[in-house]
């Protein structure tokens, strides 16, 4: 099992290639669901209402199984595809990839089109630090108090990180896991008494 991917570290804004007058813009956004993706296109969108197109491609998942290649009215094939191959050749997933076009008069023609954006992507995403994320889950403890200390030592012995802690007589600890040691501290869990735990994502 796959416990981690590659990705973009943060967004690339505003990249700039000119071809026979024409003008692509390319942005470059990371992305963890469906939400996030529409607000990226939307913001773009509003930031270029005279583009003549906005064209994108994405990847979500951990291996890029929700995925979409857009050509917004360019020739089908000519545009999203391209836009879309530079996520696979760079091997990222959960990025969202814009190459937005003012035209300038001249066709391009679809070969034309589909080097374009095709190096409109590339250079974008030359630009972004790709990055290698381990996933994640969160987990939900309960506990007795007086065994937070041996929860905590559990907890940063599998580099967990804690988003929550509540100090009742029944404490309750919320924190991040990596998946790769799901099962380890689980297992650990079991061999407790009085300790309840559930995955919440």
């Amino acid at each position: 099992m796959t416990f981690e991917y590659k990705t973009i570290e943060k967004p690339i804004e505003n990249t700039l290639l000119k071809e026979k007058g024409s003008k692509f813009i390319g942005f470059a956004f990371p992305v963890n669901n469906e939400v996030e993706l529409k607000n990226a296109l939307e913001k773009i969108r509003a930031e270029h209402p005279k583009a003549t197109h906005h064209c994108y491609a994405f990847r979500i998942g951990l291996n890029g199984e929700n995925y979409r290649a857009n050509d917004d009215g360019e020739p089908s094939g000519s545009a999203g595809l391209p836009i879309y191959n530079q996520l696979l050749a760079n091997e990222i997933t959960n990025v969202l990839v814009i190459s937005v076009r003012y035209y300038g008069g001249t066709k391009l023609g679809v070969s034309g089109l589909v080097k374009t954006y095709k190096e409109s992507a590339k250079i974008t995403l030359e630009e972004a630090n790709i990055i290698t994320k381990e996933l994640e889950i969160e987990i939900e403890i309960q506990f007795n108090f007086n065994q937070q200390n041996v929860i905590f030592t559990l907890l940063s012995k599998f580099d967990a990180k804690i988003i929550n802690f509540d100090s009742q007589e029944k404490a309750s600890i919320v924190a991040k896991i990596k998946l790769k040691y799901k099962d380890e501290i689980v297992e650990s869990l079991q061999n407790m008494q009085f300790v309840e735990y559930e995955f919440l994502s």
